[in-house]
C-alpha cells in the first residue's frame, strides 16, 4: 500500500513539473462540440461529463479545486473529451436517435441561483438518481461506464480517470469473473463429495 501511494505521489510529481507553463485548464466541451470532435478524430478516447447545477456549492468547489489541479487537467485533456453538462439546461441535446429537452422548459426561475428543472438527458444518465455534482464516464461507443457522485479530491478524481482511461475496469471485471466461477466450482465439487 505504501509503494502505490508513493508511486502515485511521484506520478503527481512528474506530471505537474512537466506541465508547467502549459496549458493549466480543462478544455471542457458542450456535448455538441464533444461530438463535432469525436467525429474529427481517428481514435476515440472516452467521454467524462461532469453534471452540475448552478445552486451546487459543491460543484464550484470542483471547479475551484480538484478540476484546477495541473495533473487532473493533464490527465483529463489528454485521455478524455471533458464535457461540463449544466443538468437543467433549456438546450435540446441528441443522442442514439432521441431528443432529451428540460423537463419544464417554460419553468422560470425566481433567481439565477435557485433550482429549475431537471433537463431529461442528466435524468437519462444518471439513471434518476440526480445529486450534484456528478460525473459520468462513457467509453468510446458512448456506452456508460460509471456514475460517480459528490465531491472528489484530486487523488480520488484522478484514480477512477486512470482506472477508466486504461481500460482497467476490464481486466477487473475479468478477475471477478474468474473469482466467481472459482468459488461456484468448488462449491460444486463440494456438493459432489457429499
Amino acid at each position: 500500500m505504501m509503494k502505490i501511494k508513493t508511486l502515485l505521489i511521484l506520478f503527481f510529481c512528474i506530471v505537474s513539473y512537466s506541465n508547467w507553463g502549459q496549458n493549466n485548464q480543462i478544455n471542457w466541451m458542450t456535448w455538441d462540440e464533444m461530438v463535432a470532435q469525436r467525429e474529427k478524430d481517428s481514435v476515440k478516447k472516452k467521454v467524462f461529463i461532469d453534471l452540475y447545477t448552478g445552486w451546487c456549492g459543491w460543484c464550484k468547489k470542483m471547479d475551484k479545486t480538484t478540476f484546477t489541479d495541473p495533473t487532473i487537467v493533464q490527465y483529463m485533456n489528454k485521455n478524455y473529451y471533458p464535457v461540463k453538462f449544466d443538468a437543467e439546461t433549456r438546450d435540446t441535446i441528441e443522442f442514439n436517435g432521441m431528443q432529451f429537452v428540460n423537463s419544464d422548459p417554460n419553468f422560470v426561475k425566481q433567481r439565477p441561483n435557485a433550482r429549475g428543472r431537471t433537463h431529461w438527458f442528466a435524468h437519462s444518465l444518471l439513471d434518476g438518481k440526480l445529486s450534484y455534482p456528478s460525473y459520468v464516464i462513457l467509453d468510446e461507443n458512448f456506452t456508460r461506464l460509471m456514475i460517480l457522485q459528490g465531491y472528489k479530491t484530486q487523488e480520488a478524481l484522478l484514480g477512477n480517470l486512470i482506472f477508466f482511461a486504461k481500460d482497467e475496469y476490464k481486466y477487473y471485471h475479468n478477475f471477478l469473473n474468474n473469482q466467481w466461477n472459482t468459488m461456484l466450482k468448488k462449491q460444486q465439487e463440494a456438493q459432489k463429495g457429499k
